[in-house]
């Protein structure tokens, strides 16, 4: 045998190494989705309980003073407890979610974030016009037909008609 080739001992030990290290990529890939899924879920209920405390601020001291309840008693940023505040709106059941960065849950709900760094920042351009007009539109448009009373149903109806008969044809 030449000295330069590998032993059937060498490859034991290689192999040993590799199903240790793969071991330990499986455990750490799966606590890195729990803690993602504990983040996501921790920023949800500070959402829920953020909306509740908002609530009370407001009934009780009125609308001004829920800003600054919050720059007094909350240590991110305003953004982040409205982003919060989305998530927990947004959202009935976290466990759907598992898997996902709240990030990720950021973007698949359509909730804005900022870049992860100043030097990553790209341009942007501004949404269509159609586009901002049919999020607002929507956005109205939340509230479940069942609940409004029918004379404002058949308003919304009569409103909505010419809308729907274009976008029809952009569809079919």
């Amino acid at each position: 045998m030449s000295a330069g080739l590998p032993t059937a001992e060498d490859g034991n030990s290689t192999a040993q190494e590799i199903n240790r290290l793969h071991g330990e990529a499986v455990r750490c890939c799966a606590a890195s989705r729990d803690a993602l899924h504990a983040a996501m879920e921790a920023a949800w209920k500070a959402g829920q309980l953020l909306e509740n405390q908002k609530r009370i601020i407001r009934r009780s001291m009125g609308p001004g003073a829920w800003h600054l309840w919050l720059e007094q008693h909350f240590s991110g940023s305003p953004r982040t407890a409205q982003r919060y505040m989305l998530l927990a709106r947004s959202v009935a059941d976290v466990s759907f979610l598992r898997g996902m960065s709240l990030r990720q849950v950021y973007f698949r709900l359509g909730i804005a974030t900022e870049p992860k760094s100043a030097g990553h920042t790209l341009l942007r351009r501004a949404l269509p016009r159609h586009a901002v007009l049919a999020n607002r539109l929507l956005g109205f448009l939340k509230v479940r037909p069942n609940l409004l009373p029918s004379d404002l149903q058949t308003a919304y109806q009569q409103d909505l008609r010419p809308l729907y008969e274009r976008l029809r044809l952009l569809f079919e």
